[in-house]
């Protein structure tokens, strides 16, 4: 009976050995597990951080090409009221989209704009020419009466 008793406390020695091998083995498993995850979160959050940098670099860049396409230099407005209320628009736009959408409107309306300068710069160089034309007609027409008037 000793002997059984024995066999037997050997055998549970036995099993609960395999059983702290096993635990161990799970344990080792589990951890490398953790930190597998644990550099795939740093990985992601720091792809993350620097996303959301650029995202802000990219914001401010395309808000000073706005205020630098509509002039809002404080040195180059006429009135502060002016300033401060584009100002308050432009930090209203919750995202890059908004943005985009913005700056695209004051493109295509900065290029309407200097369209209608640049016309409006040939009519005046057309008046100007016309104009010159017209004058130095009417300069030959007084030299022309003069001549009239001096062989008589």
């Amino acid at each position: 009976m000793s002997e059984d008793l024995t066999k037997q406390w050997l055998t549970e020695i036995q099993s609960l050995k395999q059983q702290i091998a096993q635990l161990q083995t799970e344990q080792v498993a589990t951890r490398e597990s953790a930190e597998k995850w644990r550099k795939l979160y740093n990985t992601e959050a720091e792809q993350r951080r620097t996303d959301s940098q650029l995202f802000r670099q990219t914001v401010a860049s395309l808000k000073a090409e706005i205020q630098k396409l509509q002039g809002i230099e404080d040195a180059t407005l006429p009135d502060s009221d002016t300033a401060t209320a584009i100002q308050q628009e432009i930090a209203q736009l919750s995202s890059t989209e908004e943005l985009k959408t913005k700056l695209t409107v004051a493109l295509k309306e900065r290029d309407r704009l200097l369209q209608a300068l640049k016309t409006e710069q040939d009519k005046h160089s057309q008046t100007r020419q016309s104009l010159t034309t017209a004058l130095g007609d009417a300069i030959d027409g007084l030299k022309r009466q003069k001549t009239v008037n001096s062989e008589q």
